[in-house]
């Protein structure tokens, strides 16, 4: 119990520690700003969305970047490079803070720190992520929640992926914490897929799966949720 309750306060200081970082711009992001507005409880579906699909209050940003060399301007920030066409993974670590260990993907993995979503195994996350496909016009991405199974050392990848299209026209956020905060996969072979949050201890070594094909920027928000 004192283990579950910590957990709580680490996952709740994230937003305090991490200073409710203000958005991270790319070149070309058209509308990528955030609304920087007083906090706002957020409570499941009854959450306050904008007009562009997103809550109001406090978040973390992450850009993700596709680009077509391997000598980006990498600095530290909100941001991962990943190729503009082909694959790359993310490795995701569990931290009390969302941060970017390592924002180049362009070599094949990256790595980001975040929070365990589902802390309590109850289906209930403290946080929601939501995305957006943004840059020039034109190029999609794929992503999936992929882990290992150590009873096998198999790789398992969820059975619903984040799939991101840049259309013209104004972009909406969509909620994607099933797919990106989730592994959905068959562990005991009964045919029904359970639903695994991040870091839950019945698999390890986390990540997202990235397959681009062109686009130049996935924009993904992390809001609190309790």
């Amino acid at each position: 119990m004192l283990h579950q309750m910590n957990r709580k306060l680490m996952t709740a200081g994230a937003w305090a520690s991490a200073g409710l970082l203000s958005v991270v711009m790319a070149c070309g992001s058209g509308d990528a700003g955030s609304e920087e507005q007083q906090a706002s409880p957020i409570a499941g579906s009854a959450q306050p969305l904008n007009g562009n699909g997103a809550p109001s209050g406090p978040h973390f940003n992450l850009n993700i970047i596709g680009t077509s060399t391997k000598t980006a301007d990498i600095s530290t920030g909100g941001r991962i490079f990943v190729p503009l066409q082909g694959s790359t993974r993310i490795l995701l670590a569990e931290g009390a803070d969302f941060a970017v260990l390592d924002a180049n993907g362009t070599d094949g993995s990256a790595q980001f720190q975040l929070p365990a979503a589902d802390p309590d195994g109850d289906g209930v996350t403290n946080y929601a992520v939501f995305a957006r496909a943004l840059g020039k016009p034109g190029g999609s991405s794929t992503l999936t929640t992929c882990a290992t199974d150590p009873a096998t050392g198999e790789e398992l990848c969820s059975a619903d992926s984040l799939s991101l299209a840049r259309t013209s026209g104004r972009q909406r956020f969509q909620n994607v914490s099933k797919e990106l905060l989730f592994v959905s996969v068959d562990l005991d072979g009964d045919g029904v897929n359970e639903e695994v949050g991040l870091f839950d201890e019945e698999l390890q070594d986390f990540f997202w799966q990235v397959d681009n094909n062109g686009l130049r920027l996935a924009q993904l928000r992390f809001y609190p949720t309790r």
